[in-house]
């Protein structure tokens, strides 16, 4: 390093992001510690100041490092820190501070949410932000943020908000492309307006009885758990969609035409009929659809699908080329009738890759002609995946269906696996 010209110094030095590394480096040399203003990033772990016996509090000691940097582009705190202590450094960063991640630990502390300013107001400091990220946020009123021009990403991990807090803190981000919400609670009813949103993952943790609207002509992933009520209307751009609720149940889903999807998961354990014949006339062009939904049912009652014809199925989702089914959608496409409008010439001309997953020996003929069926009229076919998982019964007649889903990969051995 000694024999490296002070440019080449600088720029290696500049890579540097441990708040632990920059401070060792600093006690190396004075060549070394001059180099450090040229720092970019600057990330300080939670156990940054464990044993740390100096007198300076932790907040200072962060002032103090970033003092001595010139142009800072990235500031990530995991160790904790005060409100005032957060403004002292954005008051020093803010003009070059790009991305800013860090660990709030209020998400229990109400009294810290509504102290003036709150750590959430302090960070309208860095108005040139492009990312944002937050752990463990109290979000119990509408921060005091304006607008953030530049910033195009925000995530929380690990929320509790209201409604009316999150649709404030929404409008001063008009410019997002990537908003990541994951397990957030407390949120009833929300309304997402971002003309340029071009990825949206929402965790609504909870009763999974949230309602979501949401208008963003521009999405093209969309991935929502724990909403009950969903209704995206323009979604001409939208070509990946998972819905989940595994809390509670999925009752009304209003989409647009879905002519751009091409991946399409439904989860949950119980939906709402109307919801999955909807999602299912929508996503006509789809190339790969998952669906782990249980049961159906309006109310309390948990009811079994009703039946699927196979080949009206099929015929409707001409472009699919990788068909996860589980559960009930199985057993749908596996009643006595499903396979009776088979017409000469038929045939499943895309799909590629089937994954069936296989827990009751019920109606076990049935269940056997459809995966037979499956791999005659696939003409593509190249995997068929068969789980096995939970047989419910100890009859000898899930020894005899098994026997059969053997001898099915037997004859099929180049296409058919048993997992």
């Amino acid at each position: 390093m000694e024999s490296l010209p002070d440019a080449i110094v600088q720029y290696i030095l500049s890579h540097l992001n441990n708040a632990r590394d920059a401070a060792v480096c600093n006690c190396v040399s004075k060549r070394w510690k001059e180099s450090l203003p040229c720092l970019k990033s600057l990330y300080f772990p939670r156990n940054s100041f464990d044993g740390y016996t100096g007198s300076d509090s932790p907040d200072i000691v962060i002032w103090k490092m970033l003092s001595s940097i010139t142009c800072l582009e990235e500031l990530v705190v995991y160790s904790p820190f005060t409100s005032s202590g957060l403004a002292s450094w954005l008051l020093l960063v803010h003009s070059s501070l790009k991305h800013l991640e860090l660990r709030m630990d209020n998400i229990t502390d109400y009294k810290a949410c509504v102290d003036s300013p709150s750590k959430l107001d302090c960070v309208s400091a860095a108005k040139n932000l492009e990312s944002l990220k937050l752990w463990g946020v109290l979000m119990a009123n509408p921060p005091k943020w304006d607008v953030f021009k530049n910033l195009k990403s925000l995530e929380i991990v690990g929320a509790r908000l209201e409604d009316s807090a999150l649709s404030a803190a929404l409008r001063a981000c008009p410019k997002l492309t990537n908003l990541v919400l994951l397990g957030c609670e407390g949120v009833r009813s929300v309304s997402v307006e971002l003309p340029y949103l071009e990825q949206c993952k929402l965790d609504f943790y909870g009763l999974g009885n949230c309602s979501l609207s949401l208008t963003c002509p521009k999405i093209e992933l969309l991935e929502v758990q724990g909403c009950s009520w969903l209704r995206v209307r323009e979604t001409t751009c939208l070509r990946k969609l998972l819905i989940a609720n595994n809390s509670g149940r999925v009752y009304m889903v209003d989409f647009g035409k879905l002519s751009a999807l091409e991946s399409l998961s439904m989860r949950g354990v119980q939906w709402c009929w109307d919801a999955i014949s909807k999602m299912l006339e929508w996503s006509s062009e789809v190339k790969h659809l998952y669906m782990k939904v249980e049961f159906t049912g309006d109310l309390e009652s948990l009811l079994p699908f009703p039946e699927v014809d196979f080949v009206e199925f099929f015929n409707s989702h001409p472009k699919l080329q990788k068909f996860d089914i589980h559960g009930a959608m199985f057993a749908a496409l596996c009643q006595k009738n499903s396979l009776k409008n088979v017409e000469q010439g038929f045939v499943i001309p895309c799909l590629e890759e089937v994954v069936v997953q296989v827990r009751s020996p019920l109606n076990a003929e049935q269940k056997m002609s459809t995966l037979e069926s499956l791999l005659k009229y696939g003409k593509n076919l190249k995997t068929m995946v068969i789980r096995i998982l939970q047989m419910k019964s100890n009859h000898s007649s899930s020894d005899d269906f098994f026997d059969e889903i053997c001898r099915l990969r037997f004859m099929n051995r180049k296409i058919v696996r048993i997992e």
